[in-house]
């Protein structure tokens, strides 16, 4: 397997990467500086210097021509509106078109649950970004792509448990980074994604069985 992952500079993102390598998954990214690509280098990653925002789609898609697998887990996490549409809309929609340029079939998106922080009183900023990650949900169900959309809860830098609760429709509770990107591995080791919408929450299912309940064997 060879995935490419946009965003690996990040928690998510970078857990990611150090699973599937411990795993022998070749695995590529995209980072902004010259430093972050020796960085990852030096732990096999096979590492793109450039910036999603400003990358053509030609260009983007120049760097998937080894791969058969990209993962999305770039996000602005509710910061300036123009961050937000550069990377979780736009960047989105660029990186699916590069996908199809590229003839990369399977692309895995990293959102957000739609109930995120509705008990709070949220900003302009904040809101605007639940509307674009919603508006790039929709985007990506509606290609031609074997997609999978996985929308896990509020995400925390703890260990994790190993467990977790995965399905159609989750609760919005609390999440370790370390359990989403073992989720992600496990389902980028089904052979298909099978066009859909996963939530994920802490749970007591050990994360395998709770993959394969979803995606994989029964």
């Amino acid at each position: 397997m060879n995935v490419f992952i946009i965003g690996i500079t990040g928690g998510v993102g970078g857990l990611l990467a150090r699973k599937l390598l411990s795993r022998g998954v070749n695995v590529h990214g995209l980072v902004r500086g010259e430093a972050q690509r020796a960085e990852w280098a030096a732990q096999d990653v096979n590492a793109t210097t450039g910036e999603l925002a400003s990358m053509s789609e030609k260009e983007l898609a120049a760097t998937f021509a080894e791969v058969d697998t990209i993962v999305f887990t770039a996000g602005s996490n509710g910061g300036a509106k123009e961050t937000t549409k550069a990377v979780d809309g736009e960047g989105v929609e660029k990186a699916m078109a590069a996908a199809r340029a590229a003839g990369v079939d399977r692309f895995a998106l990293v959102s957000v649950l739609p109930e995120a922080w509705r008990e709070r009183e949220l900003g302009e900023e904040v809101e605007y970004y639940f509307a674009v990650k919603k508006n790039a949900d929709i985007a990506l169900s509606r290609s031609e792509l074997d997609w999978l959309i996985l929308r896990p809860s509020l995400l925390l830098d703890e260990p994790g448990s190993g467990t977790v609760s995965l399905g159609p429709a989750e609760f919005h509770e609390r999440i370790a980074r370390d359990d989403v990107a073992e989720t992600l591995t496990e389902l980028l080791r089904e052979p298909r994604f099978g066009q859909r919408i996963l939530e994920l929450n802490t749970g007591s299912t050990p994360i395998r069985d709770a993959v394969r309940a979803n995606i994989g064997e029964r």
